[in-house]
């Protein structure tokens, strides 16, 4: 069985020796060559240039035997595509080019020709693809349209999501148009990762966590639903919403394959609570990463303890990967669960 068959058949709760293996973020800082490639080249050069964007996609592959490939980009391609641009600011965060405010900034921005702005993405993809040959799973990705309005209506970064919030509450209608505009141009692009050979997309909600439970419907998941209609029937589509654990009913019923599920709960007991046609990824506290190969190796064993007999696991970290993560530490995660029978 290849990693990507591996992939694949976790996805669909089919029984399997071991579960797949990769990291959320897995791509970055921690990775020596990351860093030579970025000291000559921006964040955004790489993602906006199909090579480099598929050689950082690479990078771990060749160091790790991880099961599945993630693609090098960024959830904000796509309102930049629709007509904000974003930075990065010299402080730290995000810098959005302008704050979304007025009905008629709203109106300015486009979802025409979405998937064709965003084609530096697919050929990333394609590249990357031939690059696989079919031994590892490709995944594709995109924010969840929450996610992504709270970064657009707060002009960047936040600390307290007032702005997104006023908005969802203080204008709907206003809130809503944004969502639909936003739900159109990820579907476009969802699409077109597909066309460009990605096995599976996964969403992140990032920002899922800081809703009301009782709004979480009406403000995010009744999106990615209509998101998740949208694709192929049956195509692998993965959700992360971090900081949602009472949410993850409703998030099995919204058509996803998988759910992603942080460190912050226990998996085992998420795993009775979802219904069985359900995978389930995740959760190892990303903080593991910084500690030692020892730690690593006892505390991956007890995760994978505590799923043993339960189909549909896609053994992954709760969140990012971190900066500090210490290369050993990888290593032992990945010997961990690859020895693991």
């Amino acid at each position: 069985m290849t990693s990507r068959q591996r992939f694949l058949a976790a996805c669909a709760c089919e029984p399997l020796d071991r579960p797949p293996v990769w990291v959320m973020r897995q791509a970055g800082r921690y990775l020596p060559e990351y860093r030579a490639l970025k000291a000559k080249s921006s964040f955004l050069e790489m993602v906006r240039t199909p090579e480099l964007a598929a050689e950082v996609t690479l990078q771990p592959l060749r160091r790790f035997a991880f099961d599945a490939a993630i693609i090098f980009s960024d959830i904000l391609v796509i309102p930049e595509a629709m007509g904000q641009g974003y930075k990065f600011r010299e402080e730290g965060g995000i810098g959005m080019e302008f704050r979304l405010e007025t009905r008629a900034q709203l109106d300015a921005l486009t979802t025409d020709s979405v998937a064709a702005r965003l084609d530096y993405v697919g050929q990333a993809l394609a590249l990357v693809k031939a690059e696989l040959k079919g031994e590892q799973a490709l995944l594709g990705f995109g924010g969840s349209p929450w996610t992504l309005a709270t970064y657009m209506v707060e002009g960047g970064s936040s600390d307290d999501f007032c702005r997104i919030k006023e908005l969802f509450f203080n204008d709907r209608p206003f809130f809503n148009a944004l969502m639909e505009k936003l739900t159109v141009a990820l579907i476009a692009y969802f699409q077109m990762q597909i066309r460009a050979g990605a096995d599976a997309i996964q969403i992140f909600d990032s920002w899922g966590g800081i809703i009301a439970g009782q709004d979480y419907e009406a403000a995010s998941l009744r999106w990615m639903r209509e998101i998740i209609a949208a694709l192929p029937k049956g195509f692998p589509v993965i959700l992360y919403a971090k900081g949602t654990p009472a949410q993850l009913t409703d998030q099995a019923f919204s058509g996803a394959t998988a759910l992603g599920v942080d460190w912050t709960v226990d998996l085992r007991v998420v795993r009775q609570l979802v219904p069985g046609n359900i995978a389930l990824q995740g959760n190892l506290d990303p903080v593991l990463m910084n500690t030692t190969p020892e730690i690593v190796a006892r505390e991956t064993t007890r995760l994978l303890e505590s799923m043993r007999g339960a189909k549909g696991h896609i053994f992954n970290l709760g969140h990012g990967i971190m900066p500090q993560a210490k290369l050993e530490c990888v290593q032992a995660l990945v010997d961990t669960v690859t020895r693991w029978k």
